[in-house]
């Protein structure tokens, strides 16, 4: 994106992996909820979270050590011109699906095609900045682009690439079980059971195993997901042995909940994999779509209520620091106080119509730490007064409408969140609203998730030291109607489309910089999600036999991109 890669042409392996990591053995993780699906690319059904980023091949792959730095993995070259108007990619002719045919240059459009109009709605907006794809000459495709977005050309070589001829005469869509997709990747599908498991073998004739940007990666045989109905059943799984590896996302369970026989005798070791990346945004989102949380001060009301020093000290032992903004913890946070240079000057046009706390500074409530959190309570009424609301019979009830009832969505397996929602409940109450927690199986998660059918909803979105396109994803306009978009909250404000645009037309570090800084000032300011902690480092716990490098990446733990791509299981 900027300046050139860190790695020379001729480069042996990527700088955080083992390149002599022995190959073998069994990873097994554990996942809550169920599947209905073996095709992960398209909206219809859930699949095991793990599962899409194993199941194909892309034209290029990330550098968890570069943030803007890309290598080829399907494609053997990459061309773009200055302006980045255009990719062209020219394929590896080694380049292989795990049945032994060759990946081709209809492949690799068709795939593009199927999955812009009838995949997941996380690659539709990619393919409506496409103007067109075409063969260029023998293993070469190029994509051209509609709008002036650097980040395109990047993006273009991230998608999965499909076997065309595998979905001939069938509904891609539709799939479900019926069949996986037919894979470019290490992984196939070996063995799976609805709601219960999912396995996947390496393929011994893996195309791509001598690729220096594979090096050292992909080592275990088997990777497999067991499914439980919640995470405490989940928990006991891993120390009786059954799961290989667990996420821990409490501190203070993480500093207290592991004394159990496995850890004492030191078969299970605590790994904690530090990062330099943005906080990103954990929280709980409120629906703007629906009134009264389309109005700004109701929803600065309901952040205000959220008691977020007594509810950290209850859950985590107040270990856990509050995600301040959207990007904090990196130089592409918004700076306290009012904007300035070119971040303020990129949000002057907006003025008129920007929330209060944007253009001069905007920090998240601070409580006293009491259950009662009186100040800000009092904040809170004044807010809702202001937005035409009231009490009367012990109910709130805004612009003379039937009392506020706030209905937040929860997964059966979310323990943490329940508890937070019991905790916050109590607030909303003395504020005259009543807290329906509706908790429900995955099934009906993913289902009213995908249709909106929420006020609040709890919601992780990571961020990267190179966000771009994902924040159309997650902020945009064109996300706010979609069924299945990622834009719980449902922001329709231009100025944030406009940022994401300076962003990505941004040819310095310094603009890229200042436009993120000034998305960071509206989507904060906006009051959309209410924080709750960061993760400054991954919590691991896995059996003494799985190894990792001792170079730690910039980007640290990243789902599936460091646990299990370049761990290893020691003989």
């Amino acid at each position: 994106m900027y300046g050139d890669p860190a790695l020379p042409p001729d480069f042996v392996s990527l700088p955080y992996v083992n390149p002599d990591a022995p190959k073998g053995g069994k990873i097994t993780f554990g996942a809550t909820g169920g599947f209905d699906t073996l095709n992960p690319f398209v909206r219809k059904g859930s699949t095991p979270w793990h599962y899409r980023f194993w199941a194909a091949e892309s034209l290029m792959t990330r550098s968890l050590d570069e943030p803007f730095t890309l290598y080829g993995v399907l494609a053997e070259s990459i061309e773009v011109p200055d302006d980045r108007s255009w990719v062209e990619f020219t394929l590896n002719p080694a380049a292989k699906f795990s049945d032994g045919s060759p990946v081709t240059v209809e492949d690799v459009i068709w795939s593009y095609e199927t999955l812009g109009t009838s995949g997941h709605s996380r690659y539709r907006s990619f393919w409506n900045s496409v103007s067109k794809i075409e063969t260029t000459g023998p293993g070469k495709v190029r994509l051209s682009f509609s709008s002036d977005n650097r980040e395109l050309a990047l993006i273009a070589g991230l998608r999965p690439i499909l076997k065309k001829a595998q979905w001939d005469g069938k509904s891609f869509a539709d799939s479900g079980l019926s069949e996986a997709p037919i894979s470019s990747s290490a992984y196939v599908v070996s063995d799976f059971e609805p709601n219960r498991f999912l396995e996947m073998k390496r393929n011994p004739d893996y195309w791509g195993q001598d690729l220096p940007i594979r090096k050292g990666t992909q080592n275990a045989d088997t990777l497999r997901v067991e499914l439980f109905g919640d995470g405490t059943v989940m928990f006991e799984a891993f120390k009786a042995g059954e799961l290989s590896t667990y996420r821990e996302y409490n501190a203070n369970l993480w500093h207290s909940a592991y004394n159990f026989p496995r850890v004492q005798n030191g078969k299970v070791i605590q790994s904690e994999i530090v990062h330099q990346k943005p906080t990103g945004m954990t929280g709980l989102a409120l629906n703007t779509r629906r009134a009264p949380l389309n109005d700004w001060r109701v929803r600065d009301a309901l952040t205000l209520a959220f008691n977020f020093e007594y509810i950290n000290e209850t859950i985590t032992g107040g270990q856990q620091k509050r995600i301040q903004s959207y990007f904090s913890g990196s130089t592409l946070g918004h700076l306290p106080g009012p904007a300035s240079g070119e971040t303020a000057t990129l949000l002057e046009p907006f003025a008129d119509h920007l929330i209060p706390g944007t253009l001069e500074g905007y920090a998240q409530p601070i409580s006293d730490g009491s259950l009662r959190n009186r100040k800000n309570l009092r904040k809170a009424v004044k807010q809702l007064n202001a937005a035409g609301c009231s009490v009367s019979d012990g109910a709130l009830r805004c612009q003379n409408s039937d009392p506020v009832t706030l209905t937040m969505l929860i997964r059966q397996s979310d323990q943490d969140n329940k508890s937070i929602a019991d905790i916050y409940g109590q607030a909303l109450e003395r504020l005259g609203i009543q807290l329906q927690i509706d908790v429900v199986d995955n099934a009906q998660y993913v289902e009213r998730e995908s249709n909106f059918d929420f006020d609040i909803i709890p919601i992780r979105r990571s961020a990267s030291l190179s966000p771009g396109n994902e924040q159309y994803l997650y902020w945009g306009q064109s996300g706010a109607t979609q069924p299945g978009s990622r834009n719980l909250a449902g922001i329709t404000d231009p100025a944030v489309d406009k940022m994401i645009d300076a962003m990505l037309a941004a040819r310095s570090s310094e603009a890229f910089q200042a436009a993120a800084r000034a998305l960071d000032r509206l989507l904060a300011a906006g009051r959309y999600v209410i924080p709750i902690w960061q993760y400054d480092a991954a919590f691991i716990a896995h059996v003494q036999e799985l190894k990792y490098p001792d170079h730690i990446p910039i980007y640290g733990d990243r789902a599936t991109y460091f646990l299990p791509e370049v761990w290893w299981i020691e003989p």
